[in-house]
């Protein structure tokens, strides 16, 4: 229900932003406004994204938990598609998530709310599937094909 909320609500946010700012300084500077925090927005998107990508690069080489650099990367991603969708609203959460400290407060908010499963030597996770007992074992060969091509003999599996 809150995502069918948000996709109504953020659309007419920024509808009245629009219409607000353009009615304070004029249509041009509100589009060039919107243009330049795109072009702005997607080098700054470019730069963290290449330094999120070296972190990641980093942990996996030292065999680290890339948890963290992943995190921050996918808000970083998602910064972007905020920073280029015109609007001032996701302008204004797209450079915030652009802030390392404003994403790292995201992310333990996030961590609070989700829940991790983990399996060790141990034996598998809680929610992997039981093994079945009701398998039965045996063995098998491949039929020769028949002799004459054309003809199949039915096989009470298909209907011909």
């Amino acid at each position: 229900m809150w995502l069918f909320l948000a996709f109504l609500a953020i659309p007419l946010i920024e509808i009245a932003l629009f219409i607000e700012v353009g009615g304070l300084i004029g249509l041009w500077p509100t589009l060039a406004i919107v243009v330049v925090t795109a072009l702005v927005g997607a080098a700054a998107v470019r730069n963290q994204g290449l330094a999120a990508l070296r972190k990641l690069q980093r942990s996996l080489e030292q065999l680290e938990d890339p948890a963290a650099p992943l995190a921050h990367g996918a808000m970083i991603l998602f910064s972007g598609a905020l920073l280029l969708t015109p609007g001032f609203f996701t302008d204004t959460v797209g450079f915030l998530l652009l802030v390392p400290q404003v994403r790292a407060l995201v992310i333990r908010h996030a961590i609070r709310r989700i829940i991790i499963h983990r399996s060790g030597p141990g034996g598998p996770p809680p929610h992997a599937p039981q093994p079945r007992d009701d398998v039965i074992e045996g063995e098998w060969e491949e039929a020769p094909p028949p002799k004459n091509p054309t003809h199949r003999p039915r096989s009470g599996w298909t209907h011909h």
